[in-house]
């Protein structure tokens, strides 16, 4: 594999590659390398339904269909403009004709930039006032994460209109814990630090480290409860804020999944789980069969023992605190539902746990 960094006049030879605004094409190229493929392997194969688009570097790949020859594509060429054999499932297997080197991006990110680039009235300038120099890459960040996928385009771009740019010096507290909620927010440079305060450790323990392109502050806004961390600069730096109405409306409700009992046992039942985000001791005085316990405020430590595969449907006794946990499941590219009105507002819940 090719550690180089891209070379943008060679995206730009790409369809829709070309279609990029500088600021989003940099960022996507910083984070893609050239990959190499020995002559004979396959690139893909017939039916795959993977999300990711193909772009030949150099060599030739043939496009096969019931193991018979259908086309032959070579760098360079017209054809090779745009990615290999586009649609799902695939139609063909691509094989490489002799070695090969190629580029790869998943389709939804890419379709995500695009759309955004596209709304033709928002320019990444209009955030760099007073001198903020972010070069896109921490708007390109969060729009590459599964969260923004489900966002309205017309919502992304009022996200970004909205928020307010605040600077910060190594040590400023962003957010004190058990404060109110008012504003959700990204790093866009810098570092900081979440920690949180117990009765046996007033100096909080150290939850994360967050940098450019990181968010927090959601999930007071979310649960109307009060913050429960502290967030302290590490560095100088600079995040910027959307409010809670803001929040709400525009990247808060589009993101969640909201599903009645009746859904969410099918999807239990077609191999997702519940997820319950209440306190051990509210889990163990009633709860659903098979459920797995993951209180709210730890599921961000707890993320990797979950399968990003796997759909969870996350519940609460309200509803509150598992729109909490759903969001945060969502935004680092989890299948997350939330049952609606929690498991004190559903009769057939009721009827099967003890």
């Amino acid at each position: 594999m090719d550690e180089r960094p891209l070379d943008l006049a060679l995206l730009r030879t790409f369809s829709p590659l070309d279609g990029l605004k500088k600021e989003n094409l940099h960022a996507l190229a910083r984070k893609t390398q050239i990959r190499e493929l020995d002559s004979g392997r396959l690139l893909f194969k017939e039916g795959d339904t993977d999300q990711r688009s193909y772009f030949l570097v150099s060599g030739t790949v043939e496009l096969r269909a019931d193991d018979r020859v259908v086309a032959t594509v070579r760098a360079g060429t017209p054809e090779a403009r745009t990615a290999l054999a586009p649609g799902l499932p695939r139609r063909y297997s691509a094989r490489a004709v002799g070695d090969l080197r190629y580029v790869m991006f998943d389709s939804d990110q890419l379709d995500v930039l695009l759309t955004w680039d596209q709304t033709g009235q928002y320019e990444v300038a209009e955030l760099r006032r007073d001198g903020l120099d972010t070069s896109g890459d921490w708007m390109t960040t969060l729009l590459q994460t599964k969260a923004f996928h489900r966002i309205p385009p017309a919502n992304i771009q009022a996200i970004f209109m909205r928020m307010q740019r605040v600077n910060y010096r190594a040590g400023d507290v962003v957010i004190k814990q058990g404060t109110e909620g008012d504003y959700f927010y990204v790093v866009v440079a810098g570092k900081c630090v979440v920690t949180r305060e117990t009765p046996l450790n007033k100096e909080g323990i150290r939850l994360a480290e967050l940098g450019p392109g990181d968010s927090f502050g959601e999930e007071a806004l979310i649960a109307e409860a009060k913050r429960n961390a502290t967030v302290i600069m590490s560095s100088d730096g600079t995040v910027m804020r959307l409010g809670k109405h803001d929040f709400q409306t525009l990247l808060n409700e589009p993101l969640l999944q909201w599903v009645d009992y009746a859904k969410a046992k099918k999807i239990v039942e077609d191999g997702g789980k519940w997820l319950d985000v209440r306190l051990p001791s509210e889990f163990q005085n009633f709860r659903i069969e098979g459920a797995i316990n993951i209180p709210l405020y730890f599921i961000r430590l707890k993320l990797n023992t979950l399968d990003k595969n796997t759909p969870y449907v996350v519940c609460c006794d309200t509803g509150r605190r598992s729109s909490a946990g759903a969001y945060i499941l969502s935004e680092r590219g989890y299948d997350a539902y939330v049952l609606q009105g929690g498991l004190a507002a559903t009769e057939a819940v009721k009827s099967r746990i003890g």
